[in-house]
């Protein structure tokens, strides 16, 4: 069993939880586009948002996971992003407007291959550190654990939050 079998397996069971909420969120589409998606109020996202967001942010993250794997050297290899990046807030403002079936496939493909190749890290590789410009030195466990599985896990109450709240 590798290092992080465990957590693939939460990845796992975060994405299903996203797309078995999929269903409500297509049935309830159109949805209205928050009016601010950025940083300034983030609370105000709406399903198009959440959509967009994990299926930009999945991808990113293995992407920077295979920056560190990929350095060279004994220092840390510089990665990721600060929320406010203009990239992460144009992607998620183009995407929003993409029909939900779209982003909520994007969303299975990006969890599948994160956490398949979760799975097939080693010892050595989870360990692997990385250097985050906020948030300092993170093993490639840590990067996975806090920008992949935690964070897909807290989207899922969001987005059953707001389809509940819809409902109601």
């Amino acid at each position: 069993m590798g290092p992080l079998n465990a957590s693939a397996d939460r990845l796992a069971a975060a994405v299903g939880g996203i797309l078995d909420l999929g269903p409500r969120v297509v049935a309830g589409a159109p949805w209205p586009l928050a009016a601010v998606y950025g940083t300034e109020d983030e609370a105000s996202w709406g399903p198009p948002e959440v959509l967009a967001h994990l299926e930009e942010m999945l991808p990113y993250g293995l992407g920077e996971a295979e920056r560190i794997l990929d350095g060279a050297g004994d220092a840390p290899v510089p990665f990721g992003r600060v929320a406010a990046d203009p990239v992460r807030i144009g992607i998620i403002g183009r995407d929003r407007t993409l029909p939900p079936r779209e982003l909520l496939a994007r969303i299975e493909a990006d969890g599948a291959r994160t956490a398949a190749r979760m799975r097939a890290l080693s010892g050595a590789d989870a360990a692997r550190e990385g250097l985050h410009p906020r948030l300092g030195v993170m093993t490639v466990a840590t990067l996975f654990e806090r920008f992949a599985v935690t964070h897909v896990e807290e989207h899922v109450e969001q987005l059953r939050s707001l389809l509940d709240s819809r409902a109601s």
